[in-house]
């Protein structure tokens, strides 16, 4: 049972941040950006979501 949950969240989690990362990528076209720096800042955001969820998951595995 928990290696389901597991491995839920962990995409769940994915997902979000592949969902986030497309919509910064398509901001910043509608913005006016070019490809490549579309590209970088949807790379960015993806590594943030992915960053503060790692971050989040070991400040709640200490409390708990």
């Amino acid at each position: 049972m928990t290696v389901a949950v597991v491995l839920l969240t962990t995409a769940l989690i994915t997902l979000v941040a592949l969902l986030a990362g497309a919509a910064a990528g398509k901001l910043a076209r509608m913005d006016g950006a070019t490809y490549p720096t579309a590209l970088t800042r949807a790379a960015t955001t993806f590594g943030a979501v992915i960053t503060l969820a790692t971050v989040v998951t070991t400040a709640l595995a200490a409390l708990l």
